[in-house]
């Protein structure tokens, strides 16, 4: 009942008894620690043959295709320079970019990864996407009829809190750990912004649990805090699943805590009631 005041819904008694306990927190990055909406930041075009525009909505009308938050940041983009067309052949390629075709055109969007997958040479271009990832931004590829158009740079907003959040668990100990598919250089400037010390860097939506149990195979006892459908696996593995009440519903369901407020500091309200509750518990015995 004290919790739920808070803005806090503790499924069980469970959740209760173990969230004191808690030794790591691990932060899912987007729609957790960050707002989730990206903005496109930059474009750098690597070939004459095509204008900028052209690039940003062919790249716009293939991601219609795709639910994620980059693809929404490019479809926002795209849709300012001009009408976008239906794709076809839509393909989403887990964790690395997608693929499809408009206006005639083969467009391919993705990280570097699927660059180096397709065969796309991004040496010249080592320098500008450097550049880039140190101002925390996320880069993806964009390669039409198999020649490399640009580079779009995306940066994701952060949450007002999340900085104080993180400094409060600091204080009690925790070790906090952020997870992300972004890849490491931008991952690491993320980190440094708000004070986390190690990230799990490239790691593709179904491999996340993999991250809990590789902490809790540490010794350590890990609370999980995500917000989205591949956050679930995640969220189910981890001693105490923490999920954002923003966030999807099978992430809400999956959770033991769940953050009706979206508001991170709650992830330290939710392990100090516990740990007072308990307390209590003792005491009353």
């Amino acid at each position: 009942g004290r919790a739920t005041k808070f803005g806090i819904i503790l499924k069980g008694g469970e959740a209760l008894e173990k969230a004191y306990r808690v030794t790591a927190v691990l932060f899912d990055k987007t729609g957790t620690l960050t707002v989730g909406k990206p903005m496109v930041t930059d474009i750098v075009l690597t070939s004459t043959i095509f204008r900028e525009d052209e690039v940003v909505r062919l790249a716009a009308s293939v991601e219609k295709g795709s639910e994620h938050p980059l693809a929404r940041a490019i479809i926002e983009r795209g849709q300012r320079a001009g009408t976008l067309a239906e794709p076809k052949n839509f393909q989403a390629v887990s964790g690395k970019g997608v693929t499809g075709e408009a206006e005639g055109k083969e467009v391919k969007i993705g990280n570097l990864t699927y660059m180096k997958e397709l065969g796309v040479n991004t040496d010249a271009h080592q320098s500008e996407l450097e550049r880039l990832q140190g101002e925390a931004k996320t880069v993806v590829f964009v390669v039409i009829n198999n020649q490399l158009a640009a580079l779009i740079a995306m940066a994701d907003t952060l949450k007002p809190d999340v900085k104080e959040a993180i400094d409060a668990l600091k204080k009690m100990g925790k070790e906090i750990v952020m997870i992300t598919g972004d890849n490491q250089k931008t991952a690491d400037a993320i980190g440094r912004q708000i004070g986390i010390d190690r990230v799990f860097a490239e790691v593709l939506p179904q491999d996340k649990a993999k991250m809990v149990k590789k902490l809790q195979d540490e010794g350590k006892q890990v609370a999980m805090v995500g917000d989205g459908i591949n956050d679930s696996p995640a969220l189910a593995q981890a001693n105490v699943g923490i999920a954002v009440g923003s966030g999807t519903d099978v992430a809400v369901q999956t959770g033991q805590v769940v953050l009706v407020k979206d508001d991170i500091r709650d992830v330290v309200t939710a392990i100090q009631l516990s740990g007072k509750t308990i307390r209590k518990v003792w005491q009353n015995l």
